[in-house]
């Protein structure tokens, strides 16, 4: 999928991935010492870690939806905010429905949580925004870990063959 977004055109690449590999614990300075999980090797792309992780389930069916599973599993890169279902839980299975049923919505929707390129945990905590592919930014906060919005980064750094996959909390909704 192809989308012009302020004179330049960016391939969607890779949202939601399969995460086919077992998890390692790890612990960084990026993390402040707090354990997270990290997956290697990268060979698979976000939307094949996304589906083999079986914690993005409704995120998937959700990329499945909108028609953005081959956008997704492109070159890239891309950075991808990643809800969980517990995530996609807090909106309540009323309002899931409602915008599953309303692809325009739900290609906003998804298109908020990536942004162009390859920006790592490191590459995060040094910025205030990042533009998304949806055309507007997200608010980035590193007071009392790493916020994007009102989401809490909860796994950051997973690799993909075509980006990386940062885990959030909460799913992050345009104005």
């Amino acid at each position: 999928m192809v989308i012009a977004r302020r004179g330049f055109v960016t391939r969607l690449a890779a949202v939601a991935g399969a995460l086919a590999v077992a998890p390692v614990a790890v612990a960084s300075a990026d993390n402040c010492g707090e354990e997270m999980t990290a997956y290697a090797p990268a060979r698979q792309n976000i939307v094949e870690t996304a589906v083999q992780a079986g914690s993005f389930n409704t995120l998937v069916a959700a990329v499945k939806e909108a028609g953005l599973v081959d956008a997704l599993s492109g070159d890239g890169p891309l950075t991808v905010f990643a809800p969980t279902d517990e995530a996609f839980a807090k909106l309540g299975e009323d309002t899931i429905k409602t915008v599953l049923a309303d692809k325009e919505l739900l290609t906003k929707i998804l298109t908020y949580h990536v942004v162009s390129g390859r920006v790592t945990s490191g590459d995060v905590v040094k910025l205030q925004t990042a533009p998304t592919l949806q055309g507007q930014d997200v608010r980035i906060s590193t007071m009392g870990g790493v916020r994007i919005n009102d989401s809490m980064v909860v796994t950051a750094d997973i690799e993909t063959s075509n980006g990386i996959i940062h885990v959030i909390d909460a799913v992050l909704l345009p104005a």
